[in-house]
């Protein structure tokens, strides 16, 4: 085969893969996270072309081809090799890239799921807590005489700490742990019911946490309420509500796959699920440690939890908005 016909039947195979190496060459060095770009190979069809590529490169050579082409070829091969075999980063700075950057970015993906689970989560909440000031006895629709003796109970202001009946903070901090991320995942796994048993266990916790608040505060004991809850309130809400745009988004895609199978529709939900879950369980673990390690003080001042709280709420905001923005992270 002569060099022209040769070029004119491969041209476009180095093209591509050129420009492949181009788009993954940014994403490792400067911009890690990129969105796919439906003009390129997919990646997994890429060890495929690099192995043709290196057949290519061989013949050229071994057909006496010009200077030119072979070192054209030799510069893809290697820029090649170089992306497909480099060393993997420390599995510790996969982790920090993924908390501070892959994690806000899907959540941001996922923009109108984690709306409306914020809608259903924070409207009923809101709702009972302002219904109660004024109805104090609906109280008991709500929660039964026993749930709402130890409620009492546990924010008397006369209690050494605050929150909880006893218990050392290691003892909570583990049990902290196994109560929210059961609820993290129970409200995003509950998306497999069409998105309906997302939906009510949003729903029920805004109204639980919403009756406990609203009962405490009408009963006079809002201060140490508020005082412990302030802390934690901000990843552990947050958190919540990501788990349930995690499964709405589940939910959806069983509904309305679109042009792809129904099962191709929940595979890929599943993945963007067990992403967000993976940063969902993160930040309970942050709010069970506040919980049981700051929240239960009950000398703190009111002043230095509302700051605290602040700080906090400050951060996961910035956190989510911002994180993978600009820089080698950036969409």
């Amino acid at each position: 085969m002569k060099q022209e016909q040769f070029v004119t039947r491969y041209q476009h195979e180095w093209q591509q893969f050129e420009q492949w190496l181009q788009r993954r060459g940014e994403v490792a060095g400067r911009k890690r996270g990129l969105a796919p770009d439906p003009t390129l190979p997919a990646d997994d069809s890429i060890p495929q072309r690099y192995r043709r590529l290196c057949q290519q490169y061989a013949l050229s050579r071994r057909r006496g081809y010009s200077p030119q082409l072979v070192e054209r070829l030799q510069q893809l091969m290697q820029r090649g090799h170089n992306l497909l075999y480099r060393t993997p980063a420390p599995r510790w700075q996969r982790a920090v890239e993924f908390l501070f950057a892959d994690f806000p970015q899907t959540v941001r993906s996922q923009g109108t799921a984690m709306w409306v689970a914020c809608a259903l989560f924070v409207l009923p909440l809101v709702g009972i807590f302002v219904l109660l000031q004024y109805k104090p006895d609906l109280i008991h629709m709500l929660l039964d005489p026993r749930q709402i003796a130890q409620m009492e109970k546990m924010y008397d202001p006369a209690a050494d700490h605050l929150g909880r009946d006893s218990g050392t903070d290691w003892a909570m901090f583990g049990h902290y742990i196994m109560n929210n991320i059961s609820i993290g995942l129970r409200t995003f796994a509950s998306g497999l019911l069409a998105g309906i048993g997302t939906i009510l266990v949003l729903v029920f916790n805004g109204v639980t946490i919403g009756a406990v608040a609203g009962h405490l505060q009408n009963a006079g004991f809002g201060g140490p309420f508020w005082s412990f809850v302030v802390g934690h309130a901000p990843f552990e809400l947050t958190a919540i509500v990501i788990a349930g745009g995690a499964g709405l988004q589940l939910g959806l895609r069983l509904l309305a796959p679109g042009r792809k199978r129904r099962i191709d529709a929940l595979v890929e939900g599943g993945i963007i699920g067990a992403r967000l879950c993976l940063g969902v369980a993160f930040m309970l673990l942050v709010a069970a440690f506040i919980e049981a390690f700051w929240s239960s003080i009950a000398w703190v001042p009111m002043w230095g939890k509302l700051t605290a709280s602040g700080i906090l709420w400050t951060v996961v905001i910035v956190w989510l908005w911002r994180g993978g923005r600009g820089g080698r992270h950036a969409h």
